[in-house]
Order: structure tokens, then sequence, then C-alpha cells
């Protein structure tokens, strides 16, 4: 399919908008991301479509990796949002609890996740996963 026409499907995150007007945008950096969650999500798609220079990009630079290599026979099909806290537009910190579904090599899985987010100068970033 055309990238042109890929861009018009439904976008991975889950929330039912094309993919360029929902997470396309942030990943080409028409936007930022204005709250935990849709950072959240846009890192979803960016693991969905194979985006890894916006992952590294989202990812705070205190636990960034210094490289990203995604396996291309890791598909993300669906994520479920459980739960988040702080995040908001007035926010500074935020959390996002989420089951990431995949299929590797023919088996189905799933990643399970309580995230912790940070904004910092307006833009949210990526710490890691909550300890525990």
């Amino acid at each position: 399919m055309a990238r042109h026409d890929a861009r018009r499907r439904p976008c991975p995150c889950g929330l039912g908008e094309p993919y360029r007007d929902c997470c396309g945008r942030f990943h080409e950096g028409a936007a930022q991301a204005p709250t935990a969650e849709l950072l959240m999500r846009s890192r979803f798609a960016a693991f969905a479509t194979g985006d890894s220079d916006y992952l590294l990009r989202t990812w705070d630079s205190g636990s960034r990796p210094a490289t990203l290599e995604l396996d291309p026979e890791q598909r993300w099909t669906r994520l479920e949002i459980l739960g988040s806290t702080g995040g908001g537009f007035l926010h500074t910190e935020g959390t996002v609890d989420f089951r990431a579904h995949y299929t590797y090599r023919g088996q189905e899985g799933v990643l399970h996740e309580h995230s912790r987010f940070v904004r910092d100068d307006g833009r949210w970033s990526y710490l890691g996963p909550i300890p525990g």
C-alpha cells in the first residue's frame, strides 16, 4: 500500500482517527502530544509503524538508550489504556498504565507496563516503567 493510503488508515493507537490526523502529526513533528496519555498512544503507534526515531525523540534523555533497533517480526496490534494519573495540561508528571498487544513469530503476547512521564518546557517525555 502506498504511504499516502496508509496515512488514511485508522491510527494504531486505538482512538479511531486517521493516522495522519492522530499520531502521524506527532511523528512528523507538526505537533507535540499535549498529555502523557497521548504521548503513550503516539509511542505505541510509533512501535506499530516502526518509527524508532520518534521513540528516541520522546524518551527522556536521562533514561534513553543510545540506539533503538525494532524487531520487524514483532507486530504491535492493539493498545489498552487501563488508567492514568496526572499527565494533563497543567501537570509536569504523569503515569499511564497500559497493555500493548503484539504478535511475534505467530505467537500472541501482551506487554503490561505502568509508565512514568514528565513534561519539561512544554514537552512530554517517557521516563520508563514504574518499578515493582
